[in-house]
């Protein structure tokens, strides 16, 4: 897919961090956008920012409804979706014994059911039009999960899973779809919890949101099947075969919290 002022694009949790970014990057393509987020406030103030078309879609990426009315107004508006974008997300961090069930219980909602919503109401659509593109946001904790971040990571291992399979059903549809693997990101995603982040965590080693951007507009346009970001992020996918291995150099890099358990 070509990325340009023929394209229409809809980005949940488009409001703040990899959503923001990618809105500013796909913006600079001249990209006819669709910005959906919960936070009205913070939408229009992108809205400012942006050159070229866009509209402001504020819904609730748990609430199925608001999925669907936010998707319908911008396909009759924009004239269908080219690029959907399945980015809302939300991080708690703590041990599991201790996680307040409303935390787990909004993790699940906004990271699982908030894309699945998304890409459930946008898909008929999609493929009556016989094209497009969707790019779901996983993590690299889908891949390898950490501690104080079961859920989290479970949520992330859920996106993970759902969008390898949709991406082989959606052969011979005109529709492709690319997994990202996001690492550290310097995003306000934890500042709700900066006193509760765990000591595997290196914040000064996290990526530009604009660089992460750059490389999924570039991923869609090549086709790609995944962005690791960064590409040491795709080495955690030896977790399947070799955990092992994996804790060890995890202890190596982030220090024993990353791997406590021996064995």
């Amino acid at each position: 897919m070509q990325l340009g002022e023929s394209t229409h694009a809809l980005i949940t949790g488009a409001s703040r961090g990899i959503g923001r970014s990618l809105a500013l990057e796909l913006a600079s393509r001249e990209v006819t956008l669709g910005l959906l987020s919960r936070d009205r406030r913070r939408l229009d103030e992108l809205a400012g920012e942006l050159r070229g078309t866009h509209h402001v879609l504020p819904a609730d990426v748990t609430d199925i409804k608001e999925v669907e009315r936010a998707v319908a107004a911008f396909e009759e508006d924009a004239g269908g979706i080219d690029l959907l974008v399945a980015n809302a997300g939300i991080a708690h961090y703590g041990p599991f014994a201790e996680m307040d069930l409303d935390k787990i219980e909004e993790m699940v909602s906004i990271n699982v059911l908030g894309s699945l919503y998304t890409v459930k109401a946008a898909l008929p659509g999609m493929i009556a039009r016989g094209s497009g593109h969707i790019v779901v946001v996983s993590s690299g904790a889908g891949i390898r999960a950490f501690p104080s971040g079961a859920v989290y990571g479970a949520t992330k291992a859920a996106n993970r899973g759902f969008a390898e399979a949709l991406r082989h059903e959606l052969a011979g549809t005109g529709i492709s779809l690319t997994t990202v693997y996001p690492g550290e990101v310097a995003t306000d995603l934890h500042n709700h919890q900066l006193d509760r982040l765990p000591d595997w965590r290196e914040s000064d080693e996290a990526i530009d949101p604009a660089d992460l951007a750059l490389q999924i507009a570039t991923a869609v346009e090549a086709d790609e099947r995944s962005v690791y970001a960064p590409r040491a992020v795709r080495m955690l996918g030896l977790n399947a075969v070799a955990p092992g291995l994996v804790d060890r150099l995890l202890r190596r890099v982030r220090g024993d919290a990353a791997a406590p358990r021996h064995g």
